[in-house]
């Protein structure tokens, strides 16, 4: 698949999540639309998994495909916030990221949303 390509169906994909954490959460964010998998660009994947991580600037609720590329993101919250939204997007029927670490942007980032805290 040439990139446009896969930048094109990824966006439609993305978008698509992008909506879904906009309806449970009041912002969504789009974050990635394609993923380089042995050299070759693909666009997201259509399933739909969600997760807690850590960002820059606090806690972010995500969804993201299969592989673990994000695909929407809610804005920075206190981590308390993310996993309400987290919750809410499981509620929705979207089911948790079962590995431990997600790609976003061109980082590999920790999953928290099973941290207790101490």
């Amino acid at each position: 698949m040439q990139y446009f390509q896969a930048v094109q169906q990824g966006k439609i994909r993305a978008n698509k999540s992008q909506m879904k954490m906009f309806d449970v959460a009041g912002f969504g964010m789009l974050t990635l639309t394609t993923k380089k998998i042995d050299g070759k660009f693909h666009p997201v994947g259509e399933e739909e998994y969600t997760a807690v991580i850590n960002s820059e600037d606090g806690h972010v609720a995500i969804i993201v495909d299969g592989d673990g590329f994000t695909k929407a993101q809610s804005k920075s919250v206190e981590k308390e916030e993310a996993l309400k939204i987290y919750k809410k997007l499981r509620d929705s029927g979207i089911q948790e990221y079962p590995k431990k670490e997600v790609q976003i942007w061109s980082q590999a980032r920790p999953t928290v949303q099973n941290e207790t805290s101490e």
